[in-house]
């Protein structure tokens, strides 16, 4: 993904992180900014260990490159995986623990956890009395007839 802005100089190359499919995709989105002719771009091409090798432009032309210049492509390429991990992770353990309660206006994550530390499921607080809801810290009445109101 590219975002310009208006801070600062465009790069004078782009890497992407795959071959020549990835390098079509970014040239595209450069095209459509008006940038084609003003931005190097390179992928880097992988061994049979997934571990970068080399770098080819848009021609397929490979580019030799030193061994420091190649260690510090592969520390970079870490650090973005590790970055990218991090971020699915979070978003498959927020899908995890996403519920019907999550929907309900007046239930954040705090009320959300009381709720289903007090009743153990959303079965068991669809269940649950109106008067038994409100006995859980931060529930009131009226927010306790909207939760059996909204998950009937």
């Amino acid at each position: 993904m590219i975002i310009v802005t208006g801070f600062g100089k465009l790069p004078d190359a782009i890497f992407v992180d795959g071959g020549i499919t990835q390098i079509k995709a970014t040239k595209e989105i450069l095209q459509k900014l008006n940038l084609e002719d003003k931005i190097v771009i390179y992928g880097m091409v992988k061994n049979d260990k997934h571990r970068t090798r080399a770098l080819i432009d848009e021609k397929r032309n490979e580019i030799k490159l030193s061994e420091r210049l190649m260690n510090k492509i592969t520390e970079f390429q870490d650090c973005v995986h590790d970055t990218a991990i991090s971020y699915h992770k979070k978003l498959r353990d927020k899908q995890i623990t996403k519920s019907v309660l999550d929907e309900i206006e007046g239930i954040g994550e705090v009320k959300k956890k009381k709720l289903l530390k007090e009743f153990g499921s959303i079965e068991e607080i669809k269940k649950a009395k109106i008067e038994e809801l409100a006995k859980v810290p931060g529930i009131t009445e009226s927010l306790a007839k909207n939760i059996k109101k909204y998950i009937k």
